[in-house]
């Protein structure tokens, strides 16, 4: 039963917690009982792209579960419009107690409604989880309360004056509403046991600063690295590179929003160079791209236009510093500054010559095309302060490192935002980095440490100059597991007139991931086995319009990028995925377009959602299939080794104080 002097040496510290034959006893019989409990159900979010508006509804709604607890619970026992109107106030419950008691005659009956209709859908979404775990879901002021009312029937006759007496006491020492608030906080949290976002919370869209500030008061959530991250995340341990990225993905879509409103990044030398350098550029092709009915006078566009060629030049400078410094990444085919004819404006590419659509460089000097002017550098180092620091910025990137990784394995799904390397045969790619050659699960393993190791001042400093440059490369580098294609054609599209060169071809991964075999391949891997063993996916937009597939490989993949992005809804035809696994299976909801929390609140209109069952199981689903149930049996069987220590001696009962 017990084997050396380790094992002795480890029961000896878990007797300090359960210092009794009773209390191991008791903790054994309380750990089987949450095993036979249903397990918790797990949301998947991809691509969020800073869509943030979008992705608190789809908290605060659940993905439709908590429509669907209502309709269910109430049935036809109260209108259409009384359950919409309970569903908006549990999504937004400040906002619509302000518009009731503009409205309603008689505040004291709404609100005796009202506190039992919550708490009636409170005890719904709570019965899934053990009194404990609900205990600690609660807030301090209003636990006692919501708990004795959760748990009280509501046929028991005999408790029927109680319950309504805790009711009346709410409403008569005016505290309704900050109940109501409280009950309507709960049965959010609880409706979602954890969170995990497959990568790209950032660009694109103007919040994805409010969307880390929600997560980072989240109950439970992880993140699996998507490239626009770590691009963010590169900029802000100071990858110059990465930072001239940043600020041309957010001028390009004029979303300037959580650069200046989110984080404070100082714009003003950006603009002021631009507008000096470029004053007689007509900056074509560099005028913003106008989403959610943007408004923008055009003096306006024309500066944006002029910042956006400025830092765009100026990363074509800086991303050449490092290819140059890091030849074994092989993209020195990236550089074009020096490969301009700039008599007949046309860029030789692999021998032959390309027209090109403008080739006024006004910071560009032809006999040494890299090379930043003073004024450039200047501007550069002013940038580089700005967001490395940005306190905000690192706060959030610190919440990124402690809930990320590039993949996890949860329940049997296999989870990371883009790919994962292949050859043309469907066998893992060897990636070369820093001297050694890394494949599948090692490769995303090394590029984590790697990741980590620029944020930390003990790292080798040589070491830790290669880490940060590869943020880089993590973006577009074409052996990046975040990337995977050929190249990004940055200055093609820009620059070039044949749209020929603008192809990205996709690498092996995207091309093979519908075979079942190359899934297998890759979950044995990464050592997922199981029945009903998936891998899940974000990165590459789904073309729903177009009737592709999310789900791909005969089931063993599922691809979640819906587009919550308002720059993809036109190329999806939706607007974005959430993948739900409950106790009863997978089900995947595809939204269409959220208006806004403010049309949510006045008009009731919630996201209309669509239901998908991807794969149901024969019988519910328990906390003991979860690895959460794996890590509660070793627990129990360690306890009982424990009562075995306690029983023969081996231990003393430690006699309570």
């Amino acid at each position: 039963m017990i084997d050396d002097n380790t094992d002795m040496h480890y029961l000896q510290l878990l007797s300090h917690s359960f210092p009794t034959i009773a209390a191991a006893s008791t903790e054994i019989i309380n750990l089987e009982a949450i095993m036979q409990l249903p397990k918790g159900t797990e949301h998947f979010l991809a691509d969020l792209h800073g869509e943030s508006e979008a992705f608190r509804h789809v908290l605060k709604n659940a993905s439709g579960n908590i429509k669907r607890k209502v309709n269910e619970l109430f049935g036809n026992t109260i209108r259409e419009q009384e359950k919409k109107e309970l569903c908006t106030l549990i999504y937004y419950p400040e906002e619509k107690l302000e518009l009731v008691k503009a409205s309603e005659e008689d505040m004291a009956d709404w609100y005796h409604i009202t506190i039992h209709h919550l708490v009636a859908v409170c005890r719904e979404v709570s019965s899934k989880y053990s009194r404990s775990k609900v205990r600690k879901a609660l807030p301090s002021e209003f636990g006692y309360i919501i708990e004795e009312l959760l748990h009280e029937r509501p046929d028991d006759q005999n408790k029927t004056a109680y319950v309504n007496v805790i009711v009346d006491t709410i409403v008569s020492t005016g505290r309704a509403d900050d109940f109501i608030c409280a009950v309507c906080n709960v049965i959010q949290r609880l409706s979602i046991d954890s969170l995990h976002i497959l990568g790209d919370i950032y660009d694109r869209g103007p919040g994805a600063h409010v969307i880390l500030d929600t997560l980072r008061h989240y109950h439970s959530w992880d993140i699996q690295w998507g490239n626009h991250d770590v691009l963010w995340m590169g900029a802000s341990a100071g990858n110059d590179a990465c930072i001239c990225s940043v600020l041309r993905l957010s001028l390009r879509y004029a979303n300037l929003t959580t650069l200046e409103e989110g984080y404070g990044i100082n714009l003003v030398p950006l603009a002021t160079f631009a507008m000096e350098r470029y004053a007689d550029d007509p900056c074509d092709g560099f005028w913003p791209i106008l989403l959610r009915g943007q408004e923008m006078d055009e003096k306006t566009q024309r500066l944006t236009a002029q910042m956006h060629k400025a830092v765009t030049v100026l990363q074509f400078k800086q991303e050449a510093k490092l290819i140059a410094r890091n030849a074994s990444w092989q993209m020195e085919d990236r550089l074009f500054l020096d490969k301009i004819d700039y008599e007949r404006s046309t860029c030789r590419i692999d021998g032959i010559d390309f027209e090109m659509s403008s080739c006024c460089f006004p910071t560009v000097n032809p006999a040494d095309p890299f090379a930043l002017t003073a004024e450039e550098e200047e501007l550069m180092a002013r940038l580089h302060h700005s967001f490395v620091v940005c306190e905000k910025l690192r706060k959030h990137i610190k919440s990124l490192l402690a809930h990320g990784c590039m993949y996890a394995i949860y329940n049997q799904n296999l989870l990371f935002h883009a790919s994962c390397p292949l050859n043309a045969d469907g066998s893992l790619k060897a990636v070369r980095i820093y001297g050694r050659e890394y494949s599948g699960r090692a490769l995303m393993e090394k590029t984590g440490q790697l990741i980590r190791a620029a944020f930390q001042s003990d790292t080798e400093p040589e070491y830790r100059r290669y880490a940060l440059d590869y943020f880089y490369y993590l973006w577009c580098g074409p052996d990046s597991p975040l990337f995977d294609k050929s190249k990004m054609a940055t200055f093609e599209r820009y620059f070039l007139k044949d749209k020929e060169t603008y192809k990205e071809r996709k690498g092996n991964y995207f091309l093979l991931r519908d075979s079942a075999e190359v899934c297998a391949r890759i979950l044995d891997a990464f050592g997922v086995g199981g029945a009903n063993r998936h891998i899940i996916n974000g990165h590459v937009p789904v073309h729903a319009s177009r009737g592709e597939n999310p789900i791909k490989a005969g089931g063993l993949l599922m691809v979640i990028d819906g587009g919550f992005s308002e720059a993809y809804h036109n190329e999806t035809g939706i607007a974005g995925y959430t993948l739900v696994y409950h106790s009863r299976g997978f089900q995947l909801v595809q939204h269409e377009p959220f208006t806004s929390a403010e049309d949510a609140v006045r008009r009731g209109i919630d996201i209309k959602s669509t239901t998908q069952i991807v794969e149901m199981s024969a019988q519910r689903m328990l906390v003991a299939d979860t690895d959460k149930g794996a890590e509660l049996r070793t627990q129990v069987d360690d306890l009982r080794r424990l009562l075995y220590a306690y029983r023969h001696g081996l231990i003393k009962e430690h006699a309570p104080a």
